[in-house]
């Protein structure tokens, strides 16, 4: 089941996690809202323990919405570092959210490997990854 984020608990949960982080922006009256529910809370348990997942009511914590410029429903915003670093509008399948999941975690190795003078670019619209040397 997917965590519930707050305005009240954004910042520890997504803004100061170590883990790249998916925040669903939802309301209950959104019809494709209640379509990706079920996937963010099935990624929720798929991800345990490498991957915060979680959902934010937009009618209950609109400010947080607001903030990241959310304008439509269902917005998924995948955080790392506390920094966005991808973004999905509209409702869309597992397979893409998890894309979206796994591609966050190689900026987790960039971070680890900058100092090694290598570089990760992702190539987001083939899903692809290259590793460069830098000179």
């Amino acid at each position: 089941m997917a965590l519930e984020i707050t305005e009240a608990n954004f910042e520890e949960v997504v803004m100061k996690s170590d883990k790249p982080v998916l925040v669903d922006f939802w309301a209950e009256w959104c019809g494709p809202c209640r379509m990706v529910g079920p996937v963010v809370d099935e990624l929720a348990g798929d991800y345990e323990g490498k991957a915060v997942v979680g959902k934010l009511n937009v009618d209950t914590d609109g400010a947080v919405a607001q903030q990241f410029g959310v304008r439509n429903i269902p917005t998924l915003l995948v955080f790392k570092n506390g920094e966005i670093v991808d973004k999905q509008v509209g409702a869309t399948s597992k397979q893409v959210l998890a894309a979206k999941l796994d591609g966050a975690s190689i900026y987790r190795t960039q971070a680890i490997i900058e100092n090694h003078d290598f570089w990760f670019f992702n190539q987001s619209s083939c899903n692809t990854y290259s590793l460069f040397l830098s000179s």
